[in-house]
């Protein structure tokens, strides 16, 4: 019986196993390779995305053990101090102080202050002190769920992704827990973490204690709690202490939830 497969003309050869009508076989294969590369960075994506609700949700009722500044601090060389201490046992004044100093429409907003960061916008324009327009919730945010770094690259890519943990904790936590978490792991001096830790390390007291001034005191340290120091203050830090203690009359009264 006679072979019916067509013979190549004089010279060539049969493809090569894998080819196509002599396309090469990595040309053939390259959309299956996308394709892989595709199913796989959406396997990804979906399982960080799951890691971060999860995260969340646990936070939500669980005091978050580390950030990861304070892992940071701790391969610097720091130690870590600090003390978990429920909303309910913390003074008033602290809260109000606060939220006057970082964030005086915490209870008007879902997690980002459109006013202050026009503002911002617009300050930055003509003065070389740059001004920031974040709000509680997103400090918080960034603290707990997000890396630390000083570098253009680390700053962008934090901010891409820091309004998707904002609006998460805004809708998972509220304004109480968003509060009393920030409160909880905000660096307030080298090792220094949380209210409870502050207090007792800059006043020799407990959160709970913390008079209006004393509150004021950290609360206008904590733009730059490594250098200013709430406890021994220099001038720049009295003098803003002074107008958060005008401001913090028009914070709504914090106890039992900050945002009535």
């Amino acid at each position: 019986m006679s072979d019916l497969r067509a013979t190549p003309p004089d010279g060539e050869s049969d493809p090569a196993p894998g080819d196509t009508l002599g396309v090469p076989a990595a040309a053939v294969s390259r959309p299956g390779v996308l394709s892989r590369a595709w199913r796989r960075g959406k396997q990804v994506a979906a399982l960080l995305l799951a890691g971060s609700i999860a995260l969340a949700a646990l936070y939500a009722v669980v005091p978050p053990p580390l950030t990861p500044l304070m892992v940071l601090r701790l391969f610097e060389g720091e130690g870590i101090r600090k003390d978990w201490t429920a909303y309910d046992d913390m003074s008033p004044n602290l809260v109000r102080a606060v939220i006057a100093a970082e964030d005086a429409r915490f209870c008007e907003h879902w997690g980002f202050d459109f006013t202050a960061i026009r503002r911002a916008l617009e300050h930055n324009e003509e003065s070389k002190r740059l001004r920031g327009g974040s709000t509680i919730s997103n400090q918080t945010a960034k603290n707990v769920f997000l890396w630390p770094g000083d570098t253009r690259l680390t700053r962008y890519a934090r901010k891409a992704i820091e309004p998707y943990f904002t609006i998460l904790i805004e809708l998972m936590w509220g304004k109480r827990r968003i509060l009393e978490v920030y409160l909880n792991v905000v660096e307030w001096g080298p090792g220094i973490y949380g209210a409870e830790a502050a207090a007792q390390h800059h006043f020799n007291k407990p959160a709970s204690k913390l008079s209006q001034r004393e509150a004021a005191l950290l609360a206008a340290a904590l733009p730059n709690p490594r250098r200013y120091n709430a406890g021994n203050p220099g001038s720049y830090v009295s003098r803003r202490a002074n107008t958060l203690q005008r401001q913090m009359g028009d914070v709504a009264d914090p106890t039992g939830t900050p945002c009535p």
